[in-house]
């Protein structure tokens, strides 16, 4: 006689056994940023943007000396990426800083460890700086419905009319430059985010869900969910309203330790965190096993 079968226990044995290996294995793209110059970074599919244009200083340059690799000043055994933006006020000496992941991004958790700066390296303080992590794609047209962005944005000094030191969760719907038209929800968190924060972005079930250091403090509905892939960003840059009367030069740094994007949603910040821990602990200083979208999108690093 054959030994009867539990099927139900059977079913759900595997059933758990399918998610865990799905869980497991769920794309993820994985940066440490451990190199020694950016043309190693371009191996792994980073670019740095040149070409001018929106946002910040009409006519500033987008810097490529602007990016480059340091020891952490808080642990000597880890490298950092550092962006050095900088301005006297005018077009012609400003120089903002951005680099730019492949187009292939779209639902999944998007996850940054960020040192943000409250004051300039050096030169007087005030002028209207944005520090960013965020994903976006290309716009197509004025106005495109299918547009999509997702931001992180610190402006120690303010603007867009919130005050000093102010995080911003920006998820747009679409926009148009002349005249400035926007599509987006956004919300706020005025605080000091000066020295090292856990940035993470959960995009799923038509929800973008914005935390800062493992907390939530926005969340925004379907109206503004992404569309299509968009490229992982960072950049600085400044706001052409708010500079500061003088033609003494000033420079801004934000620096960035790690990237992590995952197409498994259910994990958090501590999850995350302990991921790239494992990572390290491993000598993985890049991973990379996102599927390019399809059709393959060409990178891009403007806007």
């Amino acid at each position: 006689m054959k030994p009867a079968i539990k099927i139900p226990l059977l079913l759900a044995a595997l059933l758990c056994s399918i998610g865990a290996y799905a869980a497991k294995d769920a794309p993820i793209m994985f940066d440490d940023f451990s190199y020694k110059t950016f043309v190693d970074a371009t191996k792994n599919g980073w670019q740095i943007r040149t070409q001018t244009g929106h946002p910040g200083i009409k006519g500033a340059k987008w810097w490529q000396e602007g990016v480059s690799f340091h020891l952490d000043s808080l642990d000597h055994n880890n490298t950092v990426m550092r962006l050095t933006s900088k301005t006297d006020g005018s077009a012609e000496n400003t120089r903002h800083t951005q680099v730019c992941h492949k187009r292939k991004y779209r639902e999944g958790i998007y996850a940054a460890r960020v040192f943000f700066n409250d004051k300039p390296q050096y030169g007087p303080d005030g002028d209207g700086v944005v520090e960013t992590f965020y994903a976006i794609s290309p716009l197509a047209a004025p106005m495109d419905p299918n547009y999509s962005e997702m931001d992180f944005e610190y402006l120690a000094n303010g603007g867009w009319g919130e005050g000093n030191k102010t995080l911003f969760a920006t998820s747009w719907e679409t926009f148009k430059l002349n005249p400035f038209t926007k599509v987006n929800e956004y919300s706020t968190l005025q605080n000091s985010l000066q020295g090292w924060n856990t940035l993470l972005l959960k995009v799923t079930d038509n929800r973008l869900r914005y935390y800062v250091n493992g907390k939530l403090f926005a969340d925004h509905g379907p109206e503004v969910y992404p569309e299509v892939a968009m490229s992982i960003n960072f950049n600085l840059w400044f706001i052409s309203e708010q500079i500061v009367q003088s033609t003494e030069m000033r420079q801004y740094y934000q620096d960035i330790d790690w990237v992590y994007f995952s197409q498994d949603t259910t994990l958090n910040t501590q999850a995350i965190t302990q991921k790239v821990a494992q990572l390290r602990s491993k000598q993985i200083q890049h991973m990379d096993t996102v599927n390019d979208w399809r059709p393959k999108l060409d990178d891009y690093c403007s806007l």
